[in-house]
């Protein structure tokens, strides 16, 4: 059962009660919104009226926010955000012909996604991009995703797993830290990644190291930071080598022993169920797949 328009506040009212809240005046709020303080007075009166609850309360020549003004003021701040997004999008899709959402792994998309992500964008102009960073399966319908690379098995809600490829990663750590480590083992200096807490313990276990250490060890949450911290000198980090390709390229990192392991998951693309005959979507699946195969 959805609720009558009518009793929905209109976003002018809102608006008014949004400023007037975070100023503490009426006057000053009609300042920013360019409108008179009786205009904005009417409104607030009409959004009690409508709610049915008293928003303000006069204190010595001040209004200060009721309970339930106060209650309401985060969600409506929130609402006038969204608003403003709403607006700037726009304003900013003129002359478009087309708008992709990919939302991608933090460090795959600034490391690997973006900056292969011209070429996308050359095959099918006229399309504008927008890249946001996700860890975890969402909703894409309610977030206004189109597309999304996952890091996994192909199972998410609502949508279709396309395999994109394995994940193969290798023990890397900074020249200096190499020098200074030799053939030593590596136990005493690992370093994890946060929501891979089995992976040195693999690799260990398929290079016929001892695993007692295995878990010891900084942690970080993101690639990027693991990243960081082997090319800081913190120790060694089991990264994918496509994540580091700068970094081996310049010489911040090297590998320290010749031994990758494949892990368990995979890589995805993913299509919400009813953007499977979406151009952009199906041209970006396209393109990926055949980066990704030439790599």
């Amino acid at each position: 059962m959805k609720l009558s328009r009518s009793l929905v506040p209109d976003i002018l009212s809102l608006q008014s009660f949004e400023a007037a809240a975070r100023h503490g005046s009426f006057t000053r709020a009609a300042e920013e919104l360019n409108l008179t303080q009786s205009a904005v007075s009417r409104q607030i009166k009409d959004l009690e009226a409508q709610l049915g609850v008293a928003l303000f309360e006069r204190v010595r020549q001040r209004v200060v926010l009721s309970n339930a003004g106060t209650r309401l003021l985060p969600d409506a701040m929130r609402l006038m955000r969204q608003v403003e997004t709403l607006a700037l999008r726009a304003a900013g899709s003129r002359d478009v012909q087309g708008h992709l959402s990919i939302a991608t792994l933090p460090t795959f998309g600034s490391r690997w996604l973006v900056p292969r992500l011209a070429g996308f964008l050359e095959r099918n102009p006229g399309l504008q991009a927008q890249v946001i960073s996700r860890s975890e399966p969402f909703d894409l319908g309610e977030a206004g995703v189109n597309v999304a690379i996952h890091y996994g098995q192909p199972v998410w809600p609502g949508a279709t797993c396309t395999y994109l490829c394995s994940e193969t990663v290798v023990p890397v750590a900074s020249p200096a830290f190499a020098e200074r480590q030799g053939s030593a083992p590596l136990t005493p200096f690992l370093l994890h990644m946060e929501s891979r807490p089995m992976l040195w313990f693999d690799w260990l276990t398929a290079n016929g190291e001892g695993v007692d250490d295995a878990f010891r060890g900084h942690r970080f949450d993101q690639f990027a930071l693991l990243i960081e911290a082997a090319v800081a000198g913190l120790g060694v980090s089991l990264v994918p080598p496509y994540l580091i390709e700068r970094e081996l390229r310049e010489g911040s990192l090297q590998v320290m022993r010749d031994a990758p392991m494949t892990t368990d998951a995979a890589y995805y693309v993913v299509l919400p169920d009813d953007r499977k005959s979406d151009p952009a979507c199906s041209a970006f699946l396209k393109w990926i797949t055949e980066t990704v195969a030439t790599r």
